[in-house]
């Protein structure tokens, strides 16, 4: 997926979970954030940022913020792009052959999963998760607790249990990780929901991104670590 009209500037501080201050060509401005994780390890003060430029005349901010630079390399941040980046390697016939139907945002139950597929006879449910959290080449999810995840596996397990295919593709924004795992401190219940969800036939996909400074796109699978 490509950007428009970026910009780059300075993070100050974060004031709330949507927005954010930063320093553009000298001039302090509020950015709307793509993202309302932490980003804790990411958005630190004078940490290089990209926005991108908004034309809706509508908007409190002009610009959102996209990426950020950590030990020299972007990390996409932008919470819209994961969906799509699967999206765009499924019509591009990367995950599956013979591709009938595709369609976002399919309920299932109590459920919207992000991706629905239609492939090789099997219907197949699909929840996307975007990871911007790397410790030492280690990314991990999530950054925080999440229920709403939790009741996601749920009802993946219920659809793998009548017949349909089940995964979770993590998206991992970045490059330079290793190997992917649940996040055992931050949320240990998620770690045990995904962990039975794979024993009850749900499928566990990990992949990261190239990141340019007007880019996202879908690379490399990278290995899933559970226990």
């Amino acid at each position: 997926m490509k950007y428009e009209r970026m910009t780059e500037g300075r993070f100050i501080r974060r004031c709330n979970r949507f927005v954010a201050e930063v320093m553009i060509e000298g001039t302090a401005e509020a950015v709307h954030v793509r993202n309302t994780g932490r980003l804790k390890e990411l958005l630190v003060p004078d940490a290089r940022v990209l926005l991108e430029l908004s034309l809706n005349p509508e908007r409190k901010t002009r610009y959102s913020l996209v990426c950020v630079q950590k030990n020299g390399q972007w990390v996409n941040v932008d919470s819209t792009a994961p969906n799509q980046i699967v999206e765009e390697m499924v019509r591009a016939g990367r995950l599956f052959s013979d591709i009938t139907y595709v369609k976002r945002e399919k309920t299932f139950g109590n459920s919207r999963f992000d991706l629905y597929v239609e492939h090789d006879g099997q219907k197949h449910y699909i929840e996307v998760k975007g990871v911007t959290l790397e410790v030492d080449g280690i990314a991990r999810f999530p950054d925080a607790s999440t229920e709403r995840g939790i009741k996601h596996i749920n009802e993946l397990v219920k659809a793998r249990s009548q017949g349909y295919l089940a995964s979770i593709i993590f998206i991992i924004q970045m490059k330079s990780v290793h190997v992917f795992e649940p996040n055992r401190i931050t949320h240990p219940e998620f770690a045990e929901a995904l962990l039975m969800a794979v024993r009850a036939g749900v499928e566990i996909l990990a992949f990261d991104c190239i990141v340019t400074e007007n880019s996202l796109e879908g690379d490399s699978p990278i290995p899933v670590r559970l226990e």
